[in-house]
């Protein structure tokens, strides 16, 4: 399996990230065992996740994806060979909120206790704080580079200027900077992270990793009419956001171009991603085996210049 270098460092990941929010939420434990199991027999190596993964759940506080990696890493043997991703950020109770130096450390060793070692790969900051200095966050980082109990460090859903001044702060200060950015991105939605974002990761040698890969899931063609709204969880939030005339026409461009190819709408809009200027790898969740073998042809399926360009413009 051809790996991709993440940004400026010594990280290399296959050109798809395992999405570990279904872990603990719509796969239990063995399910991500099997899962898991799988997408590493066939090389990849990178899998995303949280310390809030999965709260929203009834009955769940978060850390129950990072658990079951936990548990599969150490069942497995493959903690050297695995690329993991988590982050800090999301409020998950009164002292446990923001980005400070102190709540920084504090999650880490949270996270590290729950996926059963001694350091994360990539540590990302989950949204940005705006009642914390970014110097402070910084500052935790370094702490936990220092300990060598973090390889790389980044952040999830900045904007540019949020980026510009977290990077110029780096710079200034002495301190670390992020070198990962997951920003969220896929053929409908693009205005987030095309322009001026991707214009400074790409100057800075960024990696990017993407997630809502596959927008909520509307991208593999499942969700057509209203009624298709009972289709899963969050069928009805994916309708109400996606299905529209521009929407519409990108499933009909992804039809077009899976026909072509003998492939799914899905395997076709995570190509588009994987191949576009700027993007490290895409981050994709599976829930099945047979979800999981999509995944995996995706990341075979070579577009042509022509397909590009025709995503491109449905998504215009």
């Amino acid at each position: 399996m051809h790996k991709r270098p993440l940004g400026n460092t010594d990280i290399e990941v296959a050109p798809l990230v395992f999405g570990g929010n279904v872990f603990g939420w719509t796969v239990d434990e063995r399910g991500s065992f099997e899962l898991l199991d799988s997408f590493f027999g066939q090389g990849f190596n990178a899998i995303d996740t949280a310390d809030s993964y999965s709260f929203w759940v009834e009955g769940n506080q978060g850390g129950e994806s990072e658990t079951i990696i936990g548990n599969w890493l150490a069942r497995s043997g493959k903690r050297h060979e695995a690329v993991i991703i988590t982050k800090v950020g999301t409020t998950l109770g009164p002292d446990k909120k923001g980005l400070s130096a102190k709540r920084i450390v504090q999650a880490a060793e949270d996270s590290l206790r729950r996926l059963r070692t001694d350091y994360i790969d990539v540590y990302l900051s989950h949204y940005p704080d705006p009642e914390t200095p970014i110097e402070d966050t910084l500052r935790g980082y370094q702490r936990l580079l220092a300990d060598g109990k973090v390889r790389a460090i980044g952040c999830s859903n900045y904007d540019a200027a949020q980026l510009r001044e977290a990077l110029e702060t780096s710079a200034s200060r002495g301190l670390p900077r992020y070198e990962v950015l997951q920003p969220e991105y896929n053929l409908y939605d693009r205005a987030g992270f095309e322009g001026e974002l991707r214009d400074l990761c790409l100057a800075e040698n960024l990696g990017v990793i993407p997630y809502f890969a596959l927008a909520s899931g509307f991208l593999t063609g499942k969700y057509r009419s209203p009624e298709d709204a009972s289709k899963s969880p969050r069928g009805a939030s994916v309708v109400g956001k996606y299905l529209n005339d521009r929407g519409l026409r990108i499933l009909h461009a992804l039809d077009d171009v899976a026909k072509r190819h003998n492939a799914k709408p899905a395997e076709v809009a995570l190509a588009w991603l994987i191949a576009r200027e700027g993007v490290t790898a895409p981050i994709a969740s599976a829930t099945s085996r047979e979800q999981l073998e999509s995944l995996v042809l995706a990341t075979r399926l070579a577009l042509t210049t022509e397909d590009m360009e025709a995503l491109t413009r449905a998504g215009e």
